[in-house]
């Protein structure tokens, strides 16, 4: 319970009152504590509950499961006017069966992935759910002089005729800061040229180099950070141009073995069950420069779960050592960026 509660990060005003554990979601019963509201027609207050209902919504996953939350919802009813009301809260919107925190999540991994598509698939949700999502953001306009941590990416869209829009958000509070209409560094200069971004401590962002002058130029004083999403999907990209190329030269049985059990080797090995490792040390078995680049890929995922910043840095140290003096020299390409 004290995980989950957490996990939630409910706060003082919100109580679970039950949980439970399904095979493919998790479903918590949640409650605002009862206080004195002010009635929205005659001002006046009122602490009288006239019935309770349930609503069933969508949140943020937990861990490998999706999780819903069923809000008891109170009606008030005013004893002055005799309006009836549904008490506020401040992480569902009216009328949506998703918290604005899930809204938030889905925005912010737009940035990162790039395509509706892929966000659906993440959260089980339907295309044109996620599309809806993104039509309804209602957003503040960018305060960075409050923000510490300013991350910044682009997705596919189509404002103004444009291939890609740019997405700011704060990953510290997860909250969307602006949607602007293209990523081209004219445009991306004059809007921070105008922004106070003296608080600003941290700038995120991919490796695309226009970012990289955009750190330099406006968030002097910031630390450019690379996130961590690109950086696995650098060393992601290296391992499957070995497997590829490795591929090629096994006749066909393997070489469609190989194809089809792709996603288990770029799985993290831990997480396979046991028939999954044992199909995966059969495939390393057939190759040594699978076998070299597959431990590579296993060693960098276990650096980014390292807790410990010194220990953390020691063994990426060793790990860029290690890449350099292999003989697979496609990740060379990965060492520019690290």
């Amino acid at each position: 319970m004290e995980e989950l509660r957490e996990f939630l990060n409910l706060g003082n005003e919100l109580k679970v009152i039950k949980y439970k554990h399904f095979k493919n979601y998790t479903e918590v019963d949640v409650e605002l504590n009862k206080k004195i509201q002010t009635c929205p027609k005659c001002k006046k207050e009122t602490n009288w509950i006239q019935n309770i209902r349930k609503q069933k919504v969508r949140d943020v996953n937990f861990g490998d499961k999706k999780m819903y939350l069923i809000v008891y919802k109170k009606r008030y009813r005013c004893k002055h006017c005799g309006k009836t009301f549904i008490e506020k809260n401040d992480f569902l919107n009216a009328y949506q069966r998703m918290t604005k925190r899930l809204m938030n999540e889905i925005l912010i991994k737009l940035g990162s992935e790039r395509s509706f598509s892929s966000i659906a698939k993440d959260y089980n949700l339907s295309v044109n759910t996620i599309i809806r999502v993104f039509d309804r953001l209602e957003y503040p306009k960018a305060n960075l002089e409050n923000v510490e941590v300013v991350a910044i990416d682009e997705f596919k869209g189509n404002t103004g005729g444009e291939k890609y829009n740019c997405i700011l958000a704060d990953p510290k509070t997860k909250q969307v800061l602006d949607i602007l209409p293209n990523r081209k560094y004219n445009n991306l200069s004059e809007y921070f040229k105008n922004k106070k971004r003296k608080n600003v401590k941290y700038f995120v962002s991919d490796m695309w180099q226009p970012y990289k002058d955009l750190a330099k130029v406006f968030f002097k004083d910031a630390t450019f950070v690379v996130d961590k999403y690109h950086w696995t999907r650098q060393i992601i990209w290296a391992f499957e141009k070995v497997r590829k190329e490795e591929q090629k030269k096994f006749y066909k049985k393997y070489r469609v073995y190989f194809k089809r059990s792709r996603s288990l080797l770029l799985k993290k090995f831990n997480f396979l069950n046991e028939d999954d490792k044992q199909k995966v040390n059969i495939m390393l078995y057939k190759s040594d420069n699978i076998r070299f680049a597959h431990n590579l890929k296993e060693e960098f995922l276990e650096i980014l779960s390292t807790r410990c910043k010194e220990k953390a840095k020691k063994l990426m140290s060793d790990w860029i050592m290690y890449a350099q003096n292999s003989l697979i020299k496609v990740f060379g390409k990965c060492l520019i960026h690290l």
